[in-house]
């Protein structure tokens, strides 16, 4: 009597490839066939086109503002998911599952459908400027429309749970029973706290900080919604020479950004790496 045949293994015989290939062939005709023409288009300009990109004041602050926003809602995210995160690791199931449906309610709503309504809440006769008047804080309407802070507080909320999830995850595998023997053992709730716990929630922070500032750096709908044309991010400026019909020259701005995320990944990478050598 033959033996029977496994099934779902990724070899000779093995029925494992018929659920890869259709993954594969979507990425490579929906990722890397657009990946391959922007990098052909890039390529026609030849290095003057890069040139001209490095080189010109007006792309070097654009990469400014691009980085800075990225960065400042990378470290805003952080500093509020750091603790939300914590107390949902802290509280309840129920209350638990609460604040994690606040968490993921942003999802349930598109980007445009969420800027538009930062415009209605940040605008001067919006909700925000008359809470401000009404407690007697301003005299006069703030200016958040078309400006940094109101960017940065469109893509922190909506960036937020980008941060949130991955720091939950990690702090909910930390083992109580290390953080009981750190007590035992005289530690102080601080000193437990950063020699025991945070360290351990590392990975989860990173992964977090990754995840927002990858993102952040190709964000184009809430930026041109809420900022001024002088703070244009590098997302906009690529969509404006789309629009343009500057192909060349959005195809290199594209393979810029893709090269500097790739960087990022690399370097976030091996400081995973090394600290997963160094807690070991």
């Amino acid at each position: 009597m033959p033996a029977p045949r496994r099934r779902g293994r990724l070899g000779p015989g093995g029925g494992g490839w018929t659920l890869v290939v259709p993954l594969v062939l979507f990425l490579g005709v929906f990722f890397l066939y657009p990946l391959v023409q922007m990098a052909r288009e890039s390529a026609s300009g030849g290095l003057a086109t890069y040139e001209a990109i490095m080189t010109s004041p007006v792309y070097r602050k654009v990469f400014a503002n691009t980085l800075t926003i990225a960065g400042a809602t990378t470290l805003l995210c952080l500093v509020l998911a750091y603790p939300y995160a914590y107390v949902m690791n802290k509280v309840s199931p129920r209350l638990r599952l609460a604040l994690m449906a606040f968490v993921l309610l942003p999802f349930w709503a598109s980007l445009l459908v969420r800027s538009f309504a930062w415009i209605a809440l940040l605008q001067d006769s919006g909700l925000i400027n008359q809470a401000l008047q009404g407690l007697g804080i301003t005299d006069d309407p703030v200016s958040l429309i078309r400006t940094t802070p109101g960017v940065l507080i469109g893509m922190v909320h909506i960036m937020l749970p980008y941060m949130v999830l991955p720091l939950y995850t990690a702090m909910a595998r930390v083992d109580g029973r290390l953080l009981l023997a750190a007590s035992s053992l005289g530690a102080t709730p601080w000193r437990r706290f950063v020699r025991v716990f945070l360290p351990l929630t590392l990975p989860g922070l990173a992964a977090g900080c990754l995840l927002v500032f990858t993102i952040s750096l190709g964000f184009y709908i809430t930026p041109a919604l809420l900022g001024a044309p002088s703070q244009a991010m590098l997302g906009e400026v690529i969509a404006e020479q789309v629009e343009q019909f500057g192909l060349t020259t959005a195809s290199a701005l594209g393979i810029v950004l893709l090269t500097g995320t790739l960087i990022i990944l690399m370097v976030v990478a091996l400081f995973a790496k090394r600290l997963g050598r160094a807690s070991r």
